[in-house]
């Protein structure tokens, strides 16, 4: 421990650690003008040709845009996705079935027409043409049948408006 000591009282020790720093100091004023010089480069390739707008700014204004855009669209979604539980509701399904009610009318004036929804819920309706009058029926229809009776016809626009989707999808 004494010889250290020594060696740390001597000139020479000095001269050495003077030495180590004043190359620390100039490493580090060399590290100081290149971060400088970096810096400069940094600023001007941030910097648009010609018109001198920041380019970190238009980064920033084009990352908000991204979110906004990216919360639209799930906004779109989420509507979808109502409209399209909301359609399940709506009319797809359309059968008619054309037919002469009387004899003495002469064509398939009569019809009867069924409405129905993606789960086979809706209305048949029978509309009976005859020459002194003409009446229209509604029946309630659910999962593809009636509570009440059905005519033929009836039943025929409903088996063809449950066989094919032939409104919407």
């Amino acid at each position: 421990m004494e010889n250290v000591m020594e060696i740390i009282k001597t000139d020479t020790f000095l001269l050495v650690i003077f030495a180590i720093i004043i190359l620390l100091l100039i490493g580090f004023i060399m590290i100081l003008v290149k971060f400088s010089k970096l810096n400069k480069k940094y600023k001007n390739f941030m910097k648009k040709l010609g018109d001198g707008k920041n380019l970190e700014e238009d980064l920033e204004t084009y990352m908000y845009r991204v979110e906004k855009v990216e919360k639209q669209n799930m906004d779109i979604f989420n509507q979808i996705k109502n409209l399209e539980k909301d359609l399940t509701k709506c009319i797809q399904k359309i059968g008619i079935v054309r037919y002469n009610a009387f004899k003495d009318t002469g064509s398939d004036l009569s019809f009867a027409l069924a409405l129905l929804d993606e789960n086979n819920d809706g209305v048949v309706l029978n509309g009976i043409y005859s020459r002194e009058m003409s009446n229209i029926y509604a029946k309630p229809v659910e999962q593809g049948r009636s509570a009440y009776t059905l005519s033929e016809e009836e039943a025929q626009a409903i088996e063809k408006a449950v066989s094919v989707n032939n409104f919407i999808k």
